[in-house]
């Protein structure tokens, strides 16, 4: 009696479960495969929407008429919640890969898209009008002034939008998916084995903060004057 658990192991298993099962889904391939599946539609998904938002964020950041034209339909999606799209996503892409790229893809895209014209936008005009006034034209400007500028701010908001990508991939999987993160932590849970769902949120969590950490060094290592801006 003095030994029995307050909480059953079926609603909250211990760390030592966890941790077993865990081990257990690395010897088997288990969470091996899962994880190749989940960050493949990460960054194919990160890719595309990278592809997309950063040349029209440079755009729209750099001429105000592109800006007033889209931004109004950029900035509505800002505010609507993607999971409502999942329906709609599944009409036009059906139930296999196509639709879980496309909601990863609209989730990155909603976010990246302002903070490139934010960046942009927040580039010093005394660049801007120097270059000109050396003869640069508006197309050598924005090559050789503007993103040179702007492309350590964004660069930075790489961490943000990793996390989002971590929190979408786990509703993109819950939509007939066969392998991912998402697929086993649903599939854990329908049939009961919660100390196996513990482990895919544990494993999640851990990646993002690892991917966090990569992203922050790398942008360390490309962009090292910002660090010395931080110290000043």
């Amino acid at each position: 009696m003095g030994n029995r658990p307050i909480i059953g192991e079926l609603f909250l298993p211990s760390p030592a479960r966890v941790a077993q099962v865990t081990l257990r889904m690395i010897l088997d391939g288990t969470l091996g495969h899962a994880l190749v599946a989940s960050v493949t539609r990460i960054v194919l998904a990160f890719l595309a929407a990278a592809v997309v938002a950063l040349p029209l964020g440079i755009l729209m950041g750099t001429f105000d008429p592109i800006e007033r034209l889209i931004d109004p339909i950029t900035a509505a999606l800002r505010y609507m919640p993607i999971s409502a799209f999942i329906p709609l996503l599944i009409l036009w892409f059906g139930i296999d890969e196509a639709q879980k790229i496309a909601f990863l893809f609209l989730g990155v895209f909603v976010y990246l898209l302002p903070v490139v014209v934010s960046a942009i936008r927040a580039v010093p005009q005394e660049l801007v009008q120097t270059a000109l006034t050396l003869g640069a034209t508006r197309l050598q400007v924005i090559r050789t002034v503007l993103v040179p500028a702007a492309l350590p701010e964004i660069f930075d908001s790489f961490r943000v939008l990793n996390a989002i990508s971590w929190t979408y991939v786990i509703l993109a999987e819950f939509v007939n998916a066969r392998q991912g993160l998402g697929y086993l932590i649903q599939l854990s849970g329908n049939h009961l084995r919660t100390a196996e769902v513990f482990s895919g949120i544990l494993v999640i969590g851990a990646i993002g903060i690892l991917t966090d950490k990569t992203i922050r060094v790398i942008n360390d290592l490309l962009f090292p004057w910002r660090e010395v801006e931080h110290d000043e």
